[in-house]
């Protein structure tokens, strides 16, 4: 659900609140796929997290408060991915922004479930 979001919001904030034009913030310039990465990350984080808790894996044992900051720690990679694979995609590749989200999203999906299995979410010592 949350990865049906995140596209979904990439696709609205792209296309129609950004218009496809470049963030101009004064002191830096942000393309326009990193911005809306940026800002439905803003939304998709949170949703995340309580989707992962409470349904995906819900018998860890671990506080909330280290769960979080794992989670946390998890998503800064995760982010790492996304940059990485968007900017190879979009600018280097020469790719449309969407699927090029949709295919990073994939990557990301499969590093998040791993990492959030066996580090964010554990349910084993």
């Amino acid at each position: 659900m949350n990865t049906a979001l995140d596209i979904f919001l990439f696709f609205v904030f792209y296309n129609f609140l950004l218009e496809k034009e470049t963030v101009e913030l004064g002191f830096i310039a942000i393309s326009p796929h990193i911005a809306a990465f940026l800002m439905s990350f803003s939304i998709t984080f949170p949703t995340g997290f309580i989707l992962a808790k409470f349904i995906s894996f819900p018998g860890s044992y671990l506080r909330k408060r280290i769960q979080l900051s794992r989670y946390g720690l998890t998503v800064l990679g995760n982010i790492v991915l996304n940059y990485f694979f968007l900017k190879l995609f979009v600018e280097e590749f020469g790719w449309y922004p969407t699927p090029s989200k949709i295919i990073t999203t994939i990557i990301g999906i499969l590093f998040s479930y791993v990492s959030q299995k066996h580090f964010t979410f554990k349910t084993t010592s």
